[in-house]
């Protein structure tokens, strides 16, 4: 917005300027070539007269003349009798158009080489005629010569671009005159709105305290007092909802926990097997729903923001966690591997704590369905879009549709071991992730840089992408 304020403000200038400054321009080169022309006509006249004089001090006179005026002006002056002959003292022009009309017509001739500007010379082609007519004024006097003046026009030349190359300068330094203010006037207008959009930016990286000042015109201090109360009362419902999950969470985690002891306690009394049968189904279901209970506290915690993010080693938190879940790998046989250059120590800007639990809840899906003697690929390299971290495992892929709905909260895919998660793993990465200021899309395993093209699971696994931002400098640790 501010460069168009400053292109608007400059083109009103320069319309201002072309509106005073060309028709002044405009007509002080008219004024010069008027003033060159009515100079050359008039030395050209002079010299006719003394040529229609037939006197030989007439002559001697015009040749006098006509030398002077060569010398002054750098011209050059040539003479025709009425037969086409050479006047003495004086060299013969061409004989052309011009000089016919002025022996045969008795009419001058002026010519400025050009139809739109002018040429390198001023040529005036002047008739001479007899004495009678000046004395009588009838115009009856007989033709009896031509005179030519030939006028360079380099002073005249140079003088044009004197006049314009001087207004074009000056118009040049109040243009730049004009972008320095027109930048300082739009930073001011534009202050209220650069204020709001920041605040807008903050707030919709999860930042719900930021608060816009009101500032500004009327309609931007308007603005900003609507914006202000809406982001208030948005706080304030969501902080409700959130402490309404954190705490009906919490609260659940206490009679569940006391509803598993007692269905152990059950199955440890119980030698029916079918007993026993159900109360394995309903303990199954209670440690479903604690990790259910779990995952929406690990949400409303995410929701909250309560934490800045920080640079932090990649390579390091993914070591820490892979060692973590090396013990659960090993115990069916799947292979955790770390690949990439161990020299590359990527540092990525994210909330401390967000890292592990990304790293958990994805390792954890993939663990779920990676078949026993399966490997799991981590790959984590820092790249010219950004810090890469990608998780490949080897079970049976998603499909299209799985894909788009896999992030959705309480949507639960089947492993390969027969249980169902909370549904709320990815909702989890994808919440931690997109508060950090990263993406994370879901691909197949077996070309993790092409978006998948297929329509159904078995395609190779999947790979899970998650794209971070980048520390200052963005190798270290």
């Amino acid at each position: 917005m501010i460069r168009r304020l400053i292109v608007s403000y400059v083109l009103l200038v320069a319309v201002a300027l072309a509106a005073f400054t060309v028709p002044v321009a405009v007509t002080l080169t008219g004024q010069l070539r008027g003033d060159t022309d009515a100079s050359v006509q008039r030395e050209a006249t002079t010299m006719a007269l003394l040529l229609g004089g037939g006197e030989a001090a007439s002559r001697a006179a015009l040749v006098q003349m006509a030398g002077a005026y060569a010398v002054e002006t750098d011209s050059t002056v040539q003479a025709v009798d009425a037969d086409g002959g050479v006047v003495p003292g004086l060299p013969l022009p061409e004989r052309d158009a011009a000089v016919d009309r002025a022996l045969r017509d008795g009419r001058p001739t002026t010519d400025w080489g050009s139809s739109w500007f002018w040429g390198p010379h001023l040529v005036i082609t002047v008739p001479a005629r007899e004495p009678a007519a000046e004395r009588t004024g009838d115009g009856s006097g007989q033709v009896v010569g031509a005179v030519r003046v030939s006028f360079p026009t380099e002073e005249l030349t140079d003088r044009f671009w004197t006049i314009w190359g001087f207004r074009a300068i000056l118009a040049g330094g109040v243009l730049v005159v004009a972008a320095g203010l027109g930048y300082l006037a739009a930073r001011w207008l534009t202050r209220p709105l650069r204020q709001l959009n920041a605040m807008a930016s903050r707030f919709s990286d999860g930042d719900l305290t930021a608060r816009s000042p009101v500032t500004g015109p009327h309609e931007t201090q308007t603005l900003a007092r609507t914006l202000n109360q809406g982001a208030e009362r948005l706080d304030t419902l969501v902080a409700a909802q959130r402490i309404f999950v954190a705490d009906a969470s919490h609260q659940l985690r206490t009679p569940l926990t006391a509803l598993r002891l007692s269905l152990d306690n059950i199955a440890d009394g119980v030698d029916d097997p079918y007993v026993t049968e159900d109360v394995e189904q309903a303990t199954a279901e209670v440690v479903r729903m604690s990790r259910l209970v779990n995952g929406l506290l690990v949400l409303a915690r995410a929701e909250a923001q309560v934490t800045a993010a920080e640079p932090l080693p990649l390579r390091d938190i993914v070591r820490d966690r892979l060692a973590v879940w090396q013990p659960a790998a090993d115990e069916r046989g799947v292979t955790i591997a770390l690949t990439g250059n161990p020299d590359d120590r990527p540092q990525v800007l994210a909330s401390p704590g967000h890292l592990d639990q990304v790293l958990d809840n994805v390792l954890s899906n993939a663990l779920e369905v990676s078949p026993d003697g399966g490997t799991i690929t981590v790959r984590a390299e820092a790249r010219p879009d950004g810090v890469m971290l990608e998780i490949l495992d080897q079970g049976p892929g998603m499909s299209d549709a799985d894909k788009s709905r896999a992030f959705d909260r309480f949507w639960r895919g089947q492993g390969l071991t027969g249980r169902s998660g909370s549904g709320l793993g990815l909702a989890i990465v994808k919440q931690l992730v997109t508060d950090d200021g990263g993406t994370v899309t879901l691909r197949d395993a077996a070309a993790p840089d092409r978006a998948s093209s297929g329509g159904g699971p078995g395609r190779g696994g999947l790979c899970v992408r998650i794209s971070l931002r980048p520390a200052s400098p963005r190798s270290g640790g």
